[in-house]
């Protein structure tokens, strides 16, 4: 009997549609590792590597803009707990906009 043949669960996504989704999975595929260096702390992964990381999301994020330019790039707090869901809080009346198309 031959040794199974293990395929890794990235490779049966389809590629990534953009940047941010890369770097994205970027930020899961490394998160094992960065758990051991990183918990509890942002990182922002840019070119699939982490470039930079900080305590505070927003001073992350003013600190790595002007290091990437324009980009995407992929914030992320490194824990094992999922991150919440933000929302707007902007709601919109979609029937409303099928008047207007």
């Amino acid at each position: 009997m031959s040794e199974p043949i293990v395929i890794p669960p990235e490779a049966l996504l389809p590629p990534p549609r953009n940047k941010w989704e890369r770097e994205y999975r970027a930020f899961r595929r490394l998160l094992p590792e960065l758990l051991k260096t990183y918990r509890g702390k942002y990182v922002a992964i840019h070119e699939e590597r982490v470039i930079d990381s900080g305590d505070d999301r927003l001073e992350l994020i003013f600190r790595v803009l002007p290091k990437v330019g324009g980009v995407s790039v992929h914030i992320g707090c490194v824990s094992e707990e999922p991150e919440p869901i933000c929302r707007s809080g902007i709601r919109r009346n979609l029937h409303a906009c099928r008047d207007i198309l």
